[in-house]
């Protein structure tokens, strides 16, 4: 698959290029993306589909009550330590192979002539169906904390507030899905412009999350967040600890991937080689300091655990964070504002994270279609004449992405069901380079300017398991 390349044509002068695209006219590949990202750009897009708040949003709920509180906040700094270890073992291998294919083009490249069709082929489907997937779990936790907002704001579940049906509720998510498709329809300029406002913003939204403990009318006792466990046996129906522990890190995994999408705008970014690990390993950092704040200052504000999951409560249950949100605000100051100003922070999030993950899997079909690895490559490899945008691969991610959520009407698991999918691409994309990177001659290498030299080994067999 990525031995099918596209010859590189002369492109001027190579001594106008930079270092990237004359690596990437030496693996074969000619330059046709508007290679305008700066680093901080690029790291932007990044950290916006890893997302601050639209991993760890959606399933803190269920993970909170998997196992308790302790599990859920030393499960995130477990999950960070190692998620460093694979971000490095990617970061190596972006600088030597700095192309939009990045992950399935890494697996042909390094498990060589004989495994190397079929790794690629693994890891391209894998990380196609992850990265669509992801699209849908943005859209369904932006129209589930856009749900909250709306019943909180015309008087809550107790009060007789509006709570959306489930038609409308698809609506939500079909909405979100056109409209990400839609702007990535124009110039990545305007992607970017629009992600570089998510990440500055980012801080200083955080830090107003932060202080929710400031808010909240009491607060939980350290020992209670950092040492108490507690199954809930009766609703989730696991009696293993074990077990249970296992689920509540779901959250952490969920949230603690997507930094591949510096790796997909390679071929769009100025010194790629250097500029594309940089953008991996910054977002790990952050996501992972940031997180741990965010994860912490949900579970000191939880004024009461069992009523979080009342149907009856004020959210209908139907939402943890919003009614930590919730009981913070109306506890200290006897209405529901602050609660839905947050929330609309944390949609935005979920906005900005959706139209990251829909340029980063529009790229990825791009790329495969590019090295005619899916029916009618011809179609979805085309490029808009104007901005040099894969319009056509966008709006077939947003398609897929739709009808992945239509179960909704029916299926009361449709989230759980998307976000597994999602995590599973994601984790075996990422495992397939990194294992070929492994156990791969080290004479068959070509190191860019981030190598790992002796220390790859130890640390791509820490990254794969």
């Amino acid at each position: 698959m990525g031995s099918e390349s596209t010859l590189a044509e002369g492109t001027g002068n190579s001594a106008a290029m930079d270092s990237a695209e004359k690596r990437l006219n030496e693996l074969g590949y000619k330059q046709e993306l508007r290679r305008e990202m700066t680093m901080f750009k690029t790291l932007a897009i990044s950290f916006s589909t890893m997302t601050l708040f639209t991993g760890i949003t959606p399933l803190f709920g269920s993970s909170l009550q998997y196992a308790g509180p302790a599990t859920l906040v030393w499960g995130w700094l477990v999950v960070s330590f190692f998620t460093c270890f694979v971000g490095v073992a990617m970061a190596e291998i972006c600088s030597s192979f700095p192309t939009t294919g990045s992950l399935y083009f890494w697996a042909a490249h390094l498990a060589g002539p004989k495994w190397g069709p079929f790794s690629s082929w693994c890891c391209a489907w894998l990380e196609t169906i992850g990265l669509i997937a992801g699209i849908g779990t943005q859209a369904y936790a932006g129209s589930q904390t856009l749900q909250s907002i709306i019943l909180l704001s015309t008087g809550t579940n107790k009060g007789g507030g509006y709570f959306a049906p489930k038609w409308l509720f698809l609506c939500m998510y079909i909405g979100l899905t056109v409209i990400w498709a839609a702007l990535n329809t124009f110039a990545l300029e305007v992607i970017a412009l629009i992600d570089m406002i998510s990440y500055g913003g980012s801080y200083w939204w955080t830090v107003i999350v932060i202080l929710l403990p400031l808010v909240a009318p009491t607060t939980k006792s350290a020992s209670y967040v950092f040492s108490h466990m507690e199954l809930a046996t009766d609703t989730t129906g696991i009696s293993s600890k074990p077990y249970a522990v296992i689920l509540s890190f779901l959250v952490s995994q969920y949230s603690l991937y997507g930094y591949d999408a510096a790796a997909h705008l390679t071929e769009e970014t100025k010194g790629a080689d250097k500029n594309g690990p940089i953008a991996i390993l910054g977002s790990i950092g952050i996501i992972a300091v940031f997180g741990w704040a965010y994860i912490l200052a949900l579970t000191f504000s939880i004024q009461d655990f069992g009523y979080l999951y009342d149907p009856n409560n004020e959210t209908a249950g139907a939402f943890v964070p919003a009614q930590i949100l919730y009981d913070a605000f109306h506890g200290r100051y006897h209405n529901s504002a602050g609660a839905v100003i947050i929330l609309f922070i944390i949609w935005g999030s979920f906005f900005f994270g959706g139209l990251s993950i829909t340029t980063s899997a529009a790229r990825v079909v791009y790329a495969l279609s590019r090295d005619k690895g899916v029916p009618y490559s011809s179609l979805w490899r085309k490029l808009r004449p104007k901005h040099k945008v894969p319009s056509n691969a966008v709006w077939l991610c947003a398609a897929i992405c739709i009808l992945l959520g239509l179960p909704i009407l029916k299926v009361n698991v449709v989230f759980t069901a998307i976000t597994s999918v999602c995590t599973i691409g994601w984790v075996g994309g990422y495992a397939v380079p990194i294992f070929a990177r492994m156990v791969m001659p080290e004479k068959n290498f070509k190191p860019g300017p981030f190598y790992l030299r002796k220390a790859r080994r130890p640390i791509c067999l820490v990254a794969f398991l």
